[in-house]
């Protein structure tokens, strides 16, 4: 049974059809790479997942229910969760307070007045969730803003994390990474999918999507071109799909 499936999502601005009518399928626990020039329409494709743009026709089927109509809120509620390229963290927050922004737990001061941040008991679940990905930041209580990118990836993992999520959706997470950066951070997808939580990973790294995919789904000019299974293709097939010469 899949987790998600698209059924002819279509979306337009204006007189260009950014989507052409795409189909596309995540079973539980699979990582599918999506990949595609600049133009593909792949993040206009998350945004109709993530309800932050509305599709003009399709059916978007997510665990059994259709979420075509629901608002950003609401479909993170029920397990979808996108980390953005530019991963939208605060800088100037700590580790711990960029996994929780928004949720942070609280506690009565002094036994009496409530809604009060619970600092320490923040930090603790931090660490306790950093530890379960394997990661390593300097400190729960630095500023994210002095982390290298890896480390900011590993962060915003984390946080995405306190959503419970069964999908998530990553945007190009190794663009701007070191190597053994990169490294960290697919294992972490590994880790993800060994857990199984099932991901969407866009990136125009293929070296990267063939070491940890299952498939890989090719858009061109907003259609869907190529769908297929990592261990049936090759680097230079998909290429050609991307370029158009397959």
């Amino acid at each position: 049974m899949n987790l998600l499936e698209l059924s002819g999502i279509r979306k337009r601005f204006g007189a260009v059809e950014a989507l052409r009518g795409v189909n596309m399928s995540v079973q539980p626990g699979m990582v599918v790479g999506l990949v595609g020039d600049n133009g593909a329409g792949k993040s206009t494709l998350m945004k109709t997942i993530t309800g932050v743009g509305a599709a003009d026709e399709g059916r978007i089927v997510f665990n059994g229910r259709d979420i075509a109509d629901m608002k950003p809120g609401r479909i993170r509620e029920i397990g979808v969760e996108m980390i953005y390229q530019d991963l939208a963290l605060s800088p100037q927050q700590s580790v711990a307070a960029n996994i929780f922004l928004g949720r942070e737990p609280t506690k009565r001061a002094l036994g009496i007045f409530p809604g009060c941040i619970d600092d320490r008991g923040m930090e603790r679940q931090a660490a306790e969730m950093l530890e379960g990905l394997g990661a390593q930041v300097p400190s729960t209580r630095a500023p994210v803003g002095v982390m290298s990118g890896g480390q900011q990836q590993i962060v915003a993992i984390a946080r995405a994390l306190t959503f419970r999520p069964k999908l998530v959706i990553m945007d190009e997470p190794t663009a701007a990474l070191a190597v053994r950066e990169v490294d960290h951070v697919l294992d972490l997808v590994r880790k993800l999918k060994d857990d199984g939580i099932a991901l969407i990973l866009i990136s125009h790294r293929l070296n990267d999507i063939f070491a940890v995919c299952d498939r890989v789904v090719t858009l061109r000019q907003g259609a869907v071109v190529a769908d297929l299974a990592i261990a049936d293709t090759s680097m230079s097939e998909v290429v050609g799909y991307i370029v158009g010469s397959a």
